[in-house]
């Protein structure tokens, strides 16, 4: 039987478990942080022991052999559901409110390594939770953010090989073969990239609380939140998200927001002395143009106060206030499409033609090879110009044009799987809806309306967070059913790897010789 004619299971499990000894490292932070501030390291250090012990083993069951293609998608599905399950371990021995039970433990795990930023925690807090915890919660979205398979590539030197297929399978979209001639370079550049900018934002954070225009921005929360912004993740300790600060940090996190949605690839080559690649970037500039567009539209509604509901609160502190409408249009709308998921105030309490702008919104997502999530605006710029093409080929039916990003032609087969990954993606959007929609019936004092149903959908598929009503970006997960938390843990993974490289591990004919 020849190599690529069936699954060397064995050897991706020696990945995973290469993969679950990386994460010891990691865990040695909230350690380091329970000692410091007198709390038990032990659920960090119980999690520190299974991690290795299980990556011990893992390794164990087969050689170094290199990967196929098969494989690789293997590897990256398993992982990224081995790491938010060793993830709830901490959450379920400190066993301390929601997190104690395994389907929150699990959700909360899964939310946090996606990105996704959707909670089940009744009760955010740090006083409740401790600080170590937090940070954790915190840490589980920076690693996920630029990718934890690319974290291993970077590290590991037995990836030489097959290296380049993790990646592309996790970070579809990332070009990973023009950036270095080498896989494993190319890993660590993208990783040193996103660590420099979330240290960079720590800093902004930090100075602004030290010049006084953030009194309850301190380091903590300086840190903890840089650590959910580059990752496009949105946890954060404080109950009230960023409503809890200043506008000046909300304006703050923007810039560094938009900048976790670009393509990485991007600022090497900024780095590289090459900046006009960002600016003259096709998909940039539509990036940039359909945030401009969005919170165009919400700021007019917010300042005449058609954005707003019949709070009277609402609309004094808003309706005729110029600078409070564009930041809390700007910033919900680049939370949104970038699906960081952070929120500059309840968006719950803006009418339904805001709120269905906002929702069209977490259909964008941001640039391919970004740490954002959703459809992507390389996929809606593709489909564009597609039918642009149609419309020109049906009146001129003997043209060749192909389709062009710039100089570059994009192959049909290109086009294509983007057709289907849209697709796709609207099928298990509508599907989940109205399962979504039909479940929160059977709950008790528990519905959603139509579009309630449709923002629970695409904010875990899509890893986006927060939706409208009760999963609003001050409330939570809480309330649905142990089955539906594992059905929206499914939608997180899944659209973490863009649903087709765990579809395809789930077909019949991957399997088969």
């Amino acid at each position: 039987m020849s190599r690529s004619s069936y699954v060397d299971y064995r050897s991706a499990l020696h990945f995973v478990g290469s993969l679950l000894l990386l994460l010891v490292v990691p865990l040695a932070v909230p350690v380091i942080l329970a000692v410091l501030y007198g709390e038990s390291p032990v659920p960090f250090l119980a999690t520190m022991a299974v991690a290795g012990g299980l990556g011990f083993v893992l390794r164990r069951l087969g050689p170094d052999p290199d990967l196929g293609h098969r494989e690789g998608f293997l590897v990256v599905a398993l992982s990224w559901l081995a790491v938010p399950l060793v993830g709830t371990l901490p959450y379920l021995i400190a066993g301390e409110g929601t997190l104690a039970a395994f389907p929150n433990a699990l959700f909360e795990s899964m939310s946090g390594f996606t990105t996704t930023g959707a909670t089940v925690m009744g009760e955010i807090s740090v006083e409740r939770h401790g600080r170590a915890m937090m940070l954790w919660r915190q840490l589980t979205q920076w690693l996920g953010g630029m990718g934890i398979v690319v974290l291993m590539v970077a590290i590991l030197p037995d990836l030489s090989v097959g290296g380049a297929q993790l990646i592309r399978e996790e970070s579809p979209g990332l070009d990973v073969d023009k950036l270095t001639p080498r896989i494993r370079e190319t890993a660590a550049a993208l990783w040193k990239i996103y660590a420099a900018l979330t240290v960079l934002a720590a800093l902004v954070y930090y100075a602004l609380h030290l010049a006084g225009l953030a009194p309850n921005m301190g380091l903590y929360n300086a840190v903890a939140h840089a650590l959910t912004t580059l990752p496009t993740g949105g946890f954060s300790p404080e109950a009230r998200s960023v409503e809890a600060f200043s506008p000046v940090i909300q304006w703050a996190i923007v810039p560094f927001m938009m900048i976790a949605g670009t393509n990485f690839a991007l600022f090497w080559y900024v780095l590289q002395g090459r900046p006009r690649r960002l600016v003259e970037n096709t998909e940039f500039r539509w990036y940039a143009a359909s945030m401009a567009v969005v919170t165009a539209l919400i700021a007019a509604m917010l300042y005449v106060g058609v954005g707003l509901d019949e709070s009277p609160d609402a609309i004094a502190a808003i309706a005729g206030n110029a600078e409070n409408a564009l930041r809390q249009a700007v910033f919900q709308t680049v939370a949104i499409v970038t699906t960081t998921g952070y929120a500059s105030m309840d968006f719950n309490a803006w009418s339904d033609l805001a709120k269905v702008t906002l929702f069209f919104a977490m259909f964008l997502g941001g640039s391919a090879g970004s740490a954002a999530g959703s459809v992507k605006i390389i996929r809606w710029v593709a489909i564009s110009k597609a039918g642009q093409r149609e419309l020109f080929t049906t009146i001129h039916p003997d043209a060749v044009r192909p389709i062009r990003f710039r100089d570059k032609v994009i192959d049909e087969d290109t086009v294509r799987g983007v057709f289907a990954f849209v697709l796709i993606f609207l099928g298990i959007f509508a599907v989940s809806t109205v399962l979504l929609y039909l479940d929160a019936q059977r709950v008790d004092e528990f519905s959603l309306n139509a579009l309630e149903a449709a923002s629970v959908a695409l904010a875990t598929l899509g890893n986006i967070g927060p939706g409208f009503g009760e999963v609003g970006p001050m409330g939570s997960y809480e309330r649905f059913t142990p089955a539906t938390k594992f059905y929206l843990v499914f939608l997180m993974w899944i659209g973490r790897l863009e649903i087709i490289s765990v579809l395809v591990v789930l077909t019949p004919g991957y399997w088969r010789s």
